[in-house]
């Protein structure tokens, strides 16, 4: 029998994630996967309870979390899987991240207030609280906000083609770079995280290469190998299919371990439905945990 994992888990720890850490460990039981890990952006607040709750239920529950990095400026998203997550570094890379998190958020939120948008911080910081807030989940909070407003620049958000979308296509029309509410990106260096994963027992993997900020090179990708990443999310509904066989053959050819994760959110992204990606097998976590140093 091929034991099933899903490697990119986001529970309600995660400024943009509904499910708790009980829930997602009943619907692992209930899509009989052999191992999940939770990988919430920046914390590790499902930690330690999603250990136990795994335990009780027979589930393989590794700790990791989803850091927001920055290489050769764009913004990358690192997954920690096997991370020690009680260690005081992990909270200091954690609360780092955090500070430039909230910094770059209160600029983005003044800079859609110049603009003419009725958003503030307040609501903002209470939608994502305790967490400081992504990108998305200021579009979120906006496009919740002026659902009934019928305000013309938003219009094409709420048809019923983009609705699905609609946080993501407002991040890109909005904050990305030479975009109106653009920012300066204040995240950790990909290249110090990969330097320190070995310090907090992680073994790195690149999430989401093809994704549309990240657009991860063979180059890239080499400079990232030599710098100590040992995994490549190839299996990912962020990838079409050229892009899942694009990524397959760069992991073989580099020597990076290929991974599988649905990055599951809830509702932010309803096409994402728990167990839906296939592709994730328990030899991947072998694999994985053959590179721990």
């Amino acid at each position: 029998m091929r034991w099933k994992v899903d490697l990119h888990i986001h529970s309600n720890k995660s400024s943009d994630g509904d499910f708790s850490p009980f829930h997602i460990i009943q619907l692992s039981k209930k899509n009989k996967l052999r191992a999940i890990s939770i990988a919430d952006h920046d914390t590790v607040a499902a930690y330690p309870e999603a250990l136990e709750l795994g335990e009780d239920e027979g589930i393989e529950v590794i700790p990791s979390l989803e850091l927001t990095t920055l290489f050769d400026d764009r913004e990358f998203h690192l997954l920690l899987p096997f991370v020690d997550w009680r260690k005081k570094i992990v909270s200091d890379l954690i609360d780092k991240v955090a500070k430039g998190r909230i910094v770059e958020g209160k600029e983005r939120i003044r800079k859609l207030q110049e603009i003419g948008f009725d958003i503030n911080w307040k609501e903002v910081s209470r939608k994502s609280k305790p967490n400081p807030p992504l990108g998305v989940t200021i579009a979120q909070v906006l496009l919740e906000k002026y659902e009934k407003k019928n305000h013309p620049s938003l219009k094409k958000y709420y048809e019923e083609k983009n609705r699905m979308f609609a946080p993501y296509f407002f991040y890109r029309d909005y904050f990305t770079r030479e975009k109106p509410a653009w920012v300066p990106k204040r995240n950790l260096d990909l290249l110090e995280a990969l330097r320190l994963a070995p310090e907090i027992g992680a073994v790195p993997v690149l999430a989401h290469p093809g994704a549309y900020f990240q657009r991860a090179s063979k180059y890239d990708l080499a400079i990232l190998k030599s710098s100590g990443l040992e995994g490549l999310e190839v299996y990912t509904f962020y990838h079409d299919d050229s892009q899942v066989e694009q990524y397959k053959i760069l992991a073989e050819e580099l020597d990076l371990v290929p991974t599988a994760g649905s990055d599951f959110h809830g509702k932010i992204k309803p096409h994402i439905s728990f167990g839906s990606l296939k592709e994730g097998e328990y030899w991947m976590v072998e694999e994985l945990r053959k590179r721990k140093r």
